[in-house]
């Protein structure tokens, strides 16, 4: 006997041993399962099932792993019920009487027990679907790569794939008959991401009712999964789960606008903060618009308005992407201003420093010969204390602004990252996730932990998570738990100090009965409406929970510089090396704050390079005046605008267009002021240079 035919009569022993088992062989010989013994049959399993595990007898059903699914099998072969899994199946076991399955999906191991009864399978823990492809398009995928020649076949033989049975009503000239499988293609339990596929092929096929009824039921399989309205969805795993954005696309393109209201209405209901969804609101308005339904489109543009509503964290995933804009035009506008004022005052100086280097050994060997000496000569050393005081707070606001782009980068990225923005937490692939997110430890990351722990249903843990937190969102939570055991009393406690602490916290208002307005309550009490609503940390609790706020950047590249260069997940090396070159540069501007003037000659104060350049960039020659640094700072933000505009550089975030006949105007207002302070210093010079060869000793 082989080894493999001893594995398999082993596992029918085990088998036998449970309630209902029966003395019979299931064996796996590549592809092909044969199963002797109260009924023989044989059944091979096509490669788009995926990787098979070996099979597992329990009394006269056959369980097999096929991919991310265990399939039931009774006679005959045929698919009596299927457990659908977040990973890959690598093992079926059942020891102790008790049938438990290992999931393995990028390196994380899962293992869930199965419910077996009359040929039907069921999980008893909760099942988290990670936003994969290979498993949320697994049904999909296997109906696709029948063959038509065999596609009757493979649906008698899995009945429970509902994608089987809509290819077959497609290519049933009889419309009665192909009702009748559209009806069993809705009749089993499915996943909601093969749900929401499932509706966008009804609609396609051009059953509108039935595609309706499946969006319904991917709403309630998506509610008892845990997923909920307030967690943000990103792209690749609204893609992952059906897709519904990109299909509203699709129908708008097609002109058919109510069904593309059917499937908004969807996306309102469970994902109504998932990433590009401000315009793709926008865009089903303005489509409402063209058809003269105003009304609905502003009912629309006030929903998305209101998901927007507090800070610019409430903005959306996409919506610190404005935020990094806003500071890359403002670095582009204080590097522009702070060149210009550098290579003003170097011109300036150029000249006296020759000379002044001259008995040192020159310009450039005086650093060898006399560094001290010529340190004493730099260029800023000939310019005055405001002068220097203007271009050291120019370099500190840039060095600020660039770190508020690496921290609007980080933050954005972290946000996206499946463990925060794929719909739900908890689950064994997001405890994964959650372990390589770069967490700050503190109060945000506990309880983003904690409520993990609680939507898996570790209570214990998560009180005690909670306990150590002195947060409203907690209490609330903590008030979940006791209700949850039973404890009426104590839970509304908890929802009265979280409300107290929190007065505009809808969790605890909902849990109190004050019915507040608002989507994830109406979600709440549509689909979970003998539940209690947990609390979620919002986006600015989340974004504290990666990243910290501007100043824990900064201080984190200041410790570590190095680190500035490394690529990670939404960093930039070339955005790493502008960091520490402005970092650099600002430290010598300030400890340039401390060396004395130079005198510079009133006659060699003015050079032509400088009145030129003075000329050219408005402010720039004016820096010793308050005013001077205004006016080449707005000269530097309209320069910055411009540039923007003439797609030079690109801020996808900013709305700039349109701003173009009103940024040229602002700059030439700027060169008119500059050119008449710029008349004016020439006056105020030329007599200073007066009075000094009048009288030498001024």
């Amino acid at each position: 006997m082989t080894a493999a035919r001893r594995a398999a009569l082993t596992l029918a022993l085990l088998g036998a041993a449970l309630p209902g088992g029966a003395a019979a062989t299931t064996t796996l010989d590549g592809r092909t399962l044969r199963h002797e013994g109260g009924g023989t049959w044989q059944r091979t399993l096509p490669d788009a099932l995926g990787p098979l595990s070996s099979p597992l007898e329990v009394g006269p059903t056959v369980l097999i792993g096929a991919g991310p699914a265990v399939y039931a099998l009774g006679a005959a072969g045929v698919v009596t019920g299927r457990a659908d899994l977040p990973g890959i199946v690598s093992s079926l076991d059942a020891g102790g009487g008790i049938v438990t399955v290992s999931t393995l999906l990028g390196g994380v191991t899962e293992r869930f027990t199965l419910s077996v009864q009359g040929g039907t399978l069921g999980v008893q823990e909760r099942v988290v679907l990670p936003p994969d492809p290979v498993v949320t398009g697994h049904l999909a995928s296997v109906a696709d790569q029948v063959p038509p020649a065999g596609l009757a076949a493979a649906a008698r033989l899995d009945p429970l794939n509902p994608f089987l049975a809509l290819r077959l009503a497609q290519a049933q000239p009889d419309p009665y008959a192909a009702l009748s499988l559209v009806r069993r293609s809705l009749s089993g339990p499915l996943p909601f991401p093969a749900w929401v596929q499932l509706a966008a092929r009804l609609d396609g096929a051009g059953f509108p009712s039935a595609a309706d009824l499946a969006l319904t039921q991917a709403q309630e399989d998506a509610a008892a999964r845990g997923l909920d309205p307030e967690i943000p969805v990103n792209r690749a795993a609204l893609g992952a789960y059906g897709n519904p954005s990109g299909y509203v696309g699709t129908l708008l393109a097609q002109g058919r606008v109510d069904r593309a209201g059917v499937w908004m209405t969807y996306l309102r209901d469970l994902h109504p903060r998932f990433e590009g969804g401000g315009a793709l609101y926008e865009r089903f308005a303005r489509t409402l618009d063209a058809q003269g339904r105003e009304g609905e489109a502003a009912e629309w543009r006030q929903f998305e308005r209101s998901l927007r509503v507090g800070t610019l964290y409430n903005l959306g995933l996409e919506g610190l992407g404005a935020v990094r804009d806003a500071a890359r035009l403002a670095s582009l506008a204080l590097g522009v201003s702070l060149l210009a004022a550098l290579l003003t005052l170097a011109l300036r100086a150029f000249p006296a420093q020759a000379d002044d280097t001259r008995a040192l050994g020159g310009r450039y060997r005086s650093w060898v010969q006399r560094p001290l000496a010529r340190a004493r000569r730099v260029f800023v050393a000939y310019a005055s204390p405001s002068e220097r005081l203007t271009v050291t707070l120019l370099a500190l606001a840039l060095l600020a602004t660039l770190g508020g782009v690496q921290w609007a980068n980080l933050a954005g990225a972290a946000l996206r990252s499946p463990v925060l923005s794929s719909g739900t937490y908890g689950g064994g692939w997001w405890d994964a996730q959650l372990d390589g997110l770069n967490r700050r430890p503190g109060p945000d990351a506990t309880l983003l932990t904690a409520l993990g722990a609680q939507l898996d249903g570790e209570d214990t843990r998560a009180r005690e998570l909670y306990a150590t937190l002195p947060d409203a969102c907690a209490q609330n939570n903590l008030g979940v738990i006791a209700r949850d055991r039973g404890d009426a009393p104590q839970a509304r406690e908890r929802f009265r100090a979280a409300l107290a602490a929190q007065p505009d916290l809808m969790a605890a208002a909902f849990n109190l009965g004050l019915k507040p307005a608002s989507p994830e309550a109406t979600f709440q009490q549509t689909l979970r409406p003998d539940q209690p609503r947990l609390c979620y940390p919002d986006q600015r609790s989340l974004t504290r929970a990666v990243t910290g706020d501007l100043s824990v950047t900064l201080r984190a590249s200041m410790r570590d510089p190095l680190a500035l260069l490394d690529p990670s997940p939404g960093g930039s090396a070339r955005l790493g090396l502008a960091l520490l070159g402005v970092a650099g540069l600002a430290a010598l501007l300030v400890l340039s704050l401390l060396l004395p003037r130079t005198p510079l000659p009133a006659d060699r104060s003015r050079p032509g390079g400088f009145r030129l350049l003075g000329l050219l960039l408005p402010g720039a020659s004016l820096l010793d005046s308050p005013w001077g640094g205004v006016l080449l700072g707005a000269w530097g933000v309209l320069v910055a605008g411009l540039l923007s505009l003439s797609g030079l550089v690109t801020f996808t975030g900013l709305p700039l267009v349109g701003t173009r006949a009103a940024l040229l105007g602002a700059l030439a207002g700027t060169y008119a002021l500059n050119t008449l302070a710029f008349v004016l210093a020439e006056v105020r010079h030329a007599r200073r240079v007066a009075r000094e060869r009048l009288d030498p000793g001024t």
